[in-house]
């Protein structure tokens, strides 16, 4: 029997539908079981992954040589202080000088050592590398110097510089003739000022400023005075340090020098100048004067030169009677001899922090007014407290300072090199005004004598110049007259 078409159409799509059905069936079986499979075999090998990668971890944890600890760093050293420095000083060595020292060292916990200067200086040129500061007159300084001993100190006052001032001529004096080399820091000083009576300001010449007087101006002052009150009131100590009038006032403001200018002209033309005109107006009784705060305060004479420690007690007892005053300025500066003291690093100082640490201290204003209240010595720097000294160490503390710090100041310094013959070089100054002012001797002639005594002392001792003179490496020269 022949289906018919429609049966036909029917059948064809009953077998593509099957057809169509089994296909999808067979897809969707193969995806399953394709998928599945490598699904556990990729979570199996991730897990061996990790297992591994955890022991080959421990195997280099076991392997690894543990690190080292760190070394601490070590702890910066302390700054050195004034407390740690070897101090050794010449100067207040005796013992209640020293014991006065010790107090003021004490507020820093420095210890002072007070020592002969000719032993210490043998030491510290020998290398023995045990001291940090030596304190000293500055005549203990050039012979340090020449064996290249001592620190330069330039630096150092550079720094202290920075919040103080100290006297430029005292400086200057610390530099023994170099333009830079510094050998010591300037520490403390004591001089010879000037002082007046009130009652003689009304003979001050015309114009003139007693605080910076001139020498032609002191002789009319005490000239007028002379004329004014009919008796010659002006005084010198012939009797006391009038040596050191003579070296480090008169010659230097006059010549320029001390000792190569002895027999200049300008050395004649002021020894007239002093037989004329200055000694007339003297009283008479300064021949015999040894300290002239004497005279000052019994009203004998107004107008008088003398050492700071020699004008005290006129000054603190009758302080608003006395006027003190710079010594006068000459042709050549405002001439004066400083007894400077000075604090030097030798070049082996084993702690040379520690030195500069106690220079500061000793330096300081504060230390300085503690010094000149307790010890009598005089401040190198400006800013130093009076208030609670005497009403004499006020007053003279002030002409001290203005003297050092003078625009013209002209520092003669204490003879040096001639060790126990130094007393004779007072008696060749002493001589020369003597003869010339006293006896009336030919002034040229005197000078050359003297002078050709003065060379041989030099000649004899080895002792070169010191300042105002030109410095050097051989005996001192006297120049010739002319």
């Amino acid at each position: 029997m022949k289906l018919r078409s429609t049966q036909r159409l029917l059948l064809s799509l009953f077998v593509i539908f099957g057809l169509i059905a089994a296909a999808c069936g067979s897809d969707t079986s193969t995806a399953d079981t394709t998928t599945d499979a490598p699904a556990e075999e990729t979570d199996d090998a991730m897990e061996e992954t990790d297992d591994a990668m955890e022991d080959d971890a421990m195997e280099e944890e076991e392997e690894a040589e543990p690190e080292p600890e760190p070394e601490p760093e070590p702890e910066p050293e302390p700054a050195a202080t004034a407390a740690d420095a070897t101090f050794i000083s010449a100067q207040f060595a005796p013992v209640e000088e020293a014991e006065k020292m010790q107090a003021i060292l004490d507020a820093v916990g420095a210890t002072f050592n007070g020592g002969e200067e000719g032993p210490t200086i043998d030491q510290i040129i020998a290398g023995a590398g045990e001291i940090d500061v030596f304190g000293a007159l500055h005549g203990a300084f050039p012979n340090l110097a020449r064996e290249d001993a001592l620190t330069n100190m330039a630096d150092v006052l550079d720094d202290l510089s920075a919040d103080r001032d100290f006297a430029p001529s005292m400086v200057n004096a610390g530099l023994l003739g170099t333009d830079d080399y510094l050998h010591y820091v300037p520490w403390a000083q004591a001089t010879y000022i000037m002082a007046a009576n009130n009652d003689a300001m009304q003979y001050l010449p015309e114009g003139a400023d007693v605080q910076a007087i001139t020498w032609d101006e002191l002789a009319t002052w005490c000239q007028n005075i002379l004329d004014g009150e009919g008796t010659p009131k002006c005084g010198l100590p012939h009797a006391g340090l009038f040596h050191r009038f003579l070296e480090g006032y008169l010659f230097p403001s006059f010549t320029g020098g001390m000792n190569s200018e002895f027999r200049s002209a300008a050395a004649a033309d002021m020894m007239e100048w002093a037989r004329d005109v200055l000694w007339p107006t003297m009283h008479p009784e300064s021949i015999n004067y040894e300290f002239m705060q004497e005279p000052l305060l019994a009203g004998d004479v107004w107008v008088a030169f003398d050492h700071t420690a020699r004008l005290f007690d006129a000054f603190d007892q009758q302080p608003d009677q006395f006027t003190g005053f710079p010594a006068p300025a000459g042709p050549a500066g405002r001439g004066f001899m400083p007894v400077i003291v000075g604090l030097g690093v030798p070049a082996d100082a084993p702690n040379p922090e520690a030195a500069a640490a106690l220079i500061d201290f000793l330096t300081q204003p504060e230390t300085q007014g503690t010094v000149l209240a307790e010890l009598g010595f005089y401040p190198v720097v400006g800013g130093v407290d009076p208030s609670n000294l005497s009403t004499g160490v006020q007053a003279e503390a002030a002409v001290v300072e203005a003297q050092a710090n003078s625009a013209d100041a002209l520092p003669a310094l204490l003879p040096i090199g001639l060790g126990d013959r130094g007393g004779e070089i007072n008696e060749i100054f002493r001589g020369a005004f003597d003869r010339i002012v006293f006896d009336g001797e030919d002034i040229a002639t005197v000078l050359d004598e003297q002078g050709d005594l003065l060379q041989t002392l030099f000649d004899e001792t080895g002792a070169p110049c010191w300042a105002p003179d030109p410095l050097g490496d051989g005996p001192c020269q006297v120049n010739p007259a002319g």
